[in-house]
């Protein structure tokens, strides 16, 4: 336990190491100049490639123990947080790539990290032990990367960086003047679950159709893109692309992401014969989809991937005044 003293003295050097309103990255991330760059702490537990593409949604990257500075900034987040945190945090460093090859997220080696082992570590337990937790009194070990833990982004400090029109540093993002959002066209697939999870690591959600105006604005986004064809065989029509409505009970009464019904939302046309609930092995489609027409179309859940667009307001990443 930390006693007041201790938790004062915590406290201030977390003053001291954080920059007086420089939260030049996004709103959620603490500036520190021990580190060079801003962290977030995340204390629902994921597994480590969970950790991993949840940071790099943010635009950060997972924090390791790089030197003495990081290793201490990393012990003081610990030391003020309290829960699943005091069991371990995921670092960046990990051995996925090959086994027994230890180094961080940016390429730095083991042999280069300031490393403390816990009693015992590191063991690699029965063969399958590649990534590193690191603990609230500054030692380490290796557990398998399917365990579920919290975990710590980081962003270096880049002092290149201003946010866009859409309050981001993510120069993808655009802002449509007919709508007063900002939108992102994803060309790598994802799952729809996948989807939903990077469009809020990066301020924003799954895009949802409010009005004709935006379907014709998301039309002309999406024909910028080619199809992948990924689909074809299931179906007659081109690619969909992911968007944020869903079938929340799977008895085909379809809600936007945000709770409104189709309708409440402003748009509900779809394209012929859907939604249609098509099955692949019982299993049916539960999740929302756009045509390049821009027509709804539902789609699978899981299993398959779909390009995507995220919408987020130029605010959402911005501090509250």
């Amino acid at each position: 336990m930390v006693n007041l003293v201790q938790a004062l003295g915590i406290v201030a050097l977390l003053y001291c190491t954080s920059v007086a309103g420089d939260k030049v990255f996004r709103f959620d991330y603490t500036s520190s100049r021990n580190i060079d760059g801003w962290w977030k702490l995340h204390n629902i537990p994921v597994t480590w490639n969970m950790a991993r593409l949840r940071c790099l949604a943010e635009g950060a990257i997972l924090l390791s123990p790089l030197n003495k500075n990081y290793v201490k900034t990393m012990k003081m987040i610990m030391a003020t947080s309290n829960g699943s945190i005091q069991r371990g945090i995921y670092s960046g460093v990990h051995a996925t790539y090959s086994k027994g090859v230890y180094s961080s997220i940016e390429g730095v080696p083991l042999s280069r990290i300031p490393v403390s082992w816990a009693p015992g570590e590191p063991d690699n337990y029965d063969n399958n032990e590649s990534c590193l937790l690191f603990f609230p009194n500054g030692t380490m070990a290796d557990v398998n990367c399917n365990e579920v833990r919290p975990y710590i982004c980081y962003k270096k400090r880049n002092y290149d960086v201003v946010r866009s029109d859409c309050g981001t540093t993510d120069s993808q993002y655009h802002l449509e003047s007919r709508t007063g959002s900002c939108y992102k066209f994803h060309t790598i697939g994802q799952t729809w679950h996948q989807a939903y999870m990077t469009c809020a690591a990066e301020g924003g959600y799954l895009a949802i159709i409010n009005n004709d105006i935006e379907a014709q604005a998301l039309k002309e986004l999406a024909a910028k893109y080619p199809e992948t064809r990924e689909i074809a065989k299931f179906t007659n029509f081109t690619d969909p692309v992911a968007v944020g409505y869903y079938d929340w009970n799977k008895d085909r009464t379809w809600f936007t992401i945000h709770g409104e019904s189709l309708s409440e939302a402003g748009y509900r046309i779809w394209s012929e014969n859907q939604p249609d609930n098509a099955k692949i092995e019982n299993m049916g489609q539960h999740c929302g989809g756009m045509l390049r027409s821009s027509l709804l179309d539902d789609v699978w859940c899981e299993d398959l991937t779909y390009q995507f667009i995220c919408e987020k307001s130029p605010e959402s990443l911005i501090p509250e005044a």
